[in-house]
């Protein structure tokens, strides 16, 4: 992927436009009329340097939050790559395990 684009006109940057008609990924100035056709189709790639455990944080008060979602079964493990963190609503006990 490429880093960030510039208008050739103006010095602009490009921001990534959908052509609808062609189906193609254009990059276009907002400032002039210039557009160029994009050599990828990717337009943002967010790659993660650390590991889930480093910067995971389960909060104190999590298991009272009544917007999450409660079950009373267990499931089974998630695809790779992704971690199910667990949290015992019951006040007394407040067990946390993930999976």
């Amino acid at each position: 992927m490429s880093a960030m684009k510039f208008c050739r006109e103006c010095n602009n940057i490009l921001y990534p436009k959908e052509d609808r008609d062609q189906k193609v990924l254009l990059f276009a100035c907002r400032n002039c009329d210039h557009q160029e056709v994009a050599d990828n189709n990717c337009v943002y790639r967010n790659v993660v340097h650390h590991s889930a455990g480093e910067f995971t944080q389960v909060l104190q008060d999590v298991a009272g939050d009544p917007t999450l979602p409660r079950t009373k079964t267990a499931t089974a493990r998630g695809e790779e790559g992704m971690t199910l963190f667990f949290v015992c609503c019951n006040p007394s006990c407040g067990n946390r395990w993930r999976e």
